[in-house]
């Protein structure tokens, strides 16, 4: 039996073949309700009223304590670490020597010398291995997420961590406050006072809309929650839940599950054979009708993600001369894609007919079936364009929509098409029931996703309306 991630590859043959049959099944947010009213209520609130987000599950908490912390992240990190201090956070991108992104995730700058990431497995568990082999002077402590299906038994994180959004946001965080409370810039730390108690926040927003991510320790959760309900009441604010939760990412533009970079190479060998045969990497799964038998056509560097930003070349990391050596302007690009309603609506439709062709089936608000989501996208010579990379539904726009990521020349309006479902009738997932596969015509908008101008669309299903 395979110790290690290295040694399960070496047993499994072709690498693609072993994540796109995996049977974990799709990345599930446990714990929290999965709707406290109904998710299309919810989902419309955090655009028109204001949310309570209940974040305290589904992510990875990482706590790096020490003197070289600081280095460890730097020495890791596309992120350039000048003007970073105390009490900011940063959306953390590390990459591999070979220049591809393993994962992301936030990381709070607490104290002087501690630090706190917060986010899915890949980027915690690259941090874990370099802090174990890299000749740094840390502590880390690993409070990992709650379990998948906690089957009944109790379930406990070291905190809890909240946010609340909205419009109507602020109005509800000033309440509980007891009085103004100054807006912070964006990703900038302090504390506030709710039900009688300090907790630390983080200046977020959604829509424009500032908001704060709050955490404190996990027993007061619940009169933290308690006292949040109760002041947003007037305001319109209502609970998330774990349904409606994940799909807030369509209309933001995060792409939160790219597959991680690190099943080749022989300067990764080390860090899979550190990682477990049960680790998220050697478990994951890969959905969706993009197939290729080269795992690597599968990995994506900073810029095709949308991270192209964040890449500061004033620090040596991880990737760093293989990132130098790519021409950004030449790279996919981050795109929200727009599906056609009549062709949702034949999706939907070939539920009912039991004669007739059945399509994937397409879940809302979240249609992801795997850990990592890769649908092809093709322009209208069938050319391979792109990959779209996550799916859904918002009832705000009424809009069934994807983040993709695709060839920098093609424009805003653009109509391509999403190959939707899985070839040869599907997988062997969990997540898939025997289906055929569906061209869906979309159009390329912005992230954050808005309704382009109808004028800028191309003659078609848009225009006119």
């Amino acid at each position: 039996m395979a110790a290690n991630l290295e040694e399960r590859l070496n047993a499994g043959g072709n690498i693609v073949e072993m994540l796109r049959n995996s049977q974990l099944g799709a990345y599930v947010y446990p714990v929290v309700a999965p709707e406290f009213s109904n998710w299309r209520s919810e989902q419309w609130a955090w655009q028109h009223s204001a949310v309570l987000f209940d974040q305290s599950h589904h992510m990875v908490n990482l706590y790096i304590r020490g003197r070289d912390a600081l280095k460890l992240l730097s020495e890791t990190m596309v992120n350039s670490p000048k003007g970073w201090t105390v009490n900011k956070a940063k959306q953390y991108v590390p990459t591999t020597p070979y220049g591809h992104v393993i994962g992301d995730g936030i990381i709070f700058w607490e104290e002087e010398q501690s630090f706190t990431y917060v986010g899915r497995a890949p980027a915690a568990n690259w941090l874990r291995y370099q802090a174990a082999t890299g000749g740094y002077d840390v502590e880390i402590e690993l409070d990992d997420r709650s379990p998948m299906r906690p089957m009944g038994k109790p379930v406990r994180r070291k905190e809890w961590r909240f946010q609340i959004q909205g419009p109507n946001a602020w109005a509800v965080i000033e309440k509980l406050n007891g009085g103004p409370l100054e807006q912070l810039k964006f990703f900038n730390m302090s504390t506030m006072t709710i039900a009688g108690r300090t907790v630390r926040t983080l200046r977020h927003g959604m829509s424009g809309a500032p908001g704060l991510e709050i955490w404190g320790p996990y027993d007061e959760q619940e009169e933290i929650r308690a006292a949040i309900l109760e002041a947003g009441a007037e305001f319109g604010l209502i609970a998330c839940g774990s349904r409606a939760y994940p799909s807030n990412t369509l209309e933001s533009g995060w792409i939160p599950s790219p597959l991680p970079a690190i099943y080749t190479g022989e300067k990764l060998k080390g860090f899979r054979e550190w990682l477990g045969a049960d680790s998220y990497e050697a478990t994951g799964s890969i959905g969706g009708s993009f197939v290729s038998d080269n795992i690597e056509d599968y990995y994506l560097n900073p810029w095709e993600l949308g991270y192209g930003p964040f890449v500061k070349f004033d620090h040596d990391f991880h990737g760093r001369e293989a990132l130098e050596a790519l021409d950004p302007a030449a790279q996919r690009r981050k795109v929200t894609l727009a599906w056609h309603p009549e062709d949702m609506a034949k999706i939907t439709a070939s539920l009912f007919d039991p004669d007739g062709e059945q399509y994937k089936f397409f879940d809302v608000p979240l249609a992801n079936y795997a850990s990592s989501n890769y649908d092809k996208v093709v322009d209208a010579d069938g050319r391979t364009v792109g990959f779209s990379m996550f799916t859904g539904y918002s009832y705000n726009e009424k809009q069934a929509l994807s983040l993709a990521t695709i060839d920098p020349k093609i424009p805003v309006g653009t109509e391509l098409h999403v190959i939707w479902g899985e070839e040869n009738g599907g997988t062997r997932k969990t997540t898939v029931e025997p289906h055929v596969q569906l061209p869906v015509r979309a159009i390329v908008s912005p992230v954050p996703y808005s309704r382009v101008a109808r004028d800028t669309y191309a003659e078609g299903w848009r225009t006119g309306r």
